[in-house]
């Protein structure tokens, strides 16, 4: 354990350096709805076997405190190296950090669904509705997917400014592409991402190749509805640049930022537009074997450590419950070696 238990808590160090630059190239080579998936998927594993592996530490630590051995009818020297005292320092670290990343997640959940209920209201109240379409009074130009509640349906929330920047097939586009938002219930993905970077930092950084494989999986329904790319491309390019340009338009790290508007509601005209707009007009182009094989490699690149820690976690709470049967003076069958 002294050694497994420490894999799944350094790995998702690694992120920033090798699986954010692997998915920025895999999101351009990988269908968007894949790269969306995979990188939810690599997150949410991190991120928990993490999380298990501080459990186990903090769980090791406390065996080794005389009461709790005298609790569990243990015998403290014949649970591996360590004192009483290192046991005490292991045990109170690992549950401040567990506590620490739980109080996150719950202010963060908090938060969400505080923002999420009141854009709702907002939304309801805030001018005419047509179906799954809100249109808000406002001169500036933007446009978002705000998710429903269960057994209700989201809606698009869209400005008066962005409907007089667009023309009525550009508007098409738009709505299409926030209502793939809503179908696809991509806020669930930009959660589960929220999730994993609350439960460990170091995965915040796969946060924005997230959201650009969600805009993307999102643009290419667009594309699909509409049946023009050109017209798709050309939509998103001309709001993104409307609501860019507004003078009063706030930044979304900012602290004027709209109080209307979710930190997690998606739009169109998010992320990193030109890249967007790039990949489609030049989706048409026909790959070559080499390109045709480069999204494979990207993804199995990008999964392959993503075994490896659910692995080490589980290893390592076997060798902690072999221990604990020596310790408690049992014969496992399978005692684990080191």
């Amino acid at each position: 354990m002294i050694y497994a238990v420490w894999v799944p808590l350094l790995l998702p160090l690694l992120a920033p350096l090798l699986a954010v630059p692997v998915t920025r190239r895999g999101a351009e080579q990988l269908a968007p709805r894949a790269a969306a998936w995979a990188l939810t998927a690599l997150a949410l594993v991190l991120a928990l076997s993490s999380t298990a592996a501080l459990a186990l530490l903090a769980l090791a630590g406390a065996l080794r405190l005389p009461f709790v051995a005298r609790l569990g009818h243990l015998s403290p020297s014949l649970l591996g190296g360590g004192s009483a005292a290192s046991g005490a320092v292991a045990a109170l670290a690992a549950a401040v950090a567990l506590t620490v990343l739980g109080g996150l997640v719950l202010h963060r959940g908090r938060r969400h669904l505080r923002e999420l209920r009141a854009a709702r209201r907002q939304a309801a109240g805030s001018g005419p509705a047509a179906g799954d379409l809100c249109v808000r009074q406002d001169d500036r130009p933007d446009a978002y997917a705000l998710p429903g509640r269960p057994g209700h349906p989201g809606r698009i929330v869209v400005t008066t400014g962005m409907l007089r920047a667009l023309t009525a097939p550009e508007r098409e586009v738009l709505f299409a592409h926030e209502r793939a938002h809503l179908t696809g219930r991509h806020h669930l993905f930009l959660a589960a991402g929220e999730l994993a970077g609350a439960l460990h930092p170091a995965l915040r950084g796969l946060r924005t190749p997230l959201a650009y494989a969600l805009e993307r999986w999102a643009d290419e329904s667009a594309a699909e509805a509409t049946g023009d790319r050109a017209l798709t491309a050309r939509a998103i390019a001309r709001a993104a640049l409307a609501a860019h340009s507004a003078p009063s338009a706030p930044s979304a790290d900012s602290a004027d930022r709209d109080p209307r508007r979710p930190r997690m509601a998606l739009s169109a005209t998010a992320g990193a537009v030109p890249r967007r707009v790039t990949a489609l007009l030049g989706a048409a182009a026909p790959a070559g074997p080499a390109l045709r094989l480069l999204p494979r490699a990207l993804a199995c690149l990008l999964l392959t450590c993503a075994p490896l820690s659910p692995l080490a976690a589980v290893d390592a709470a076997a060798d902690l419950h072999g221990a604990i049967e020596i310790a408690q003076g049992e014969s496992p069958a399978l005692p684990a070696h080191r």
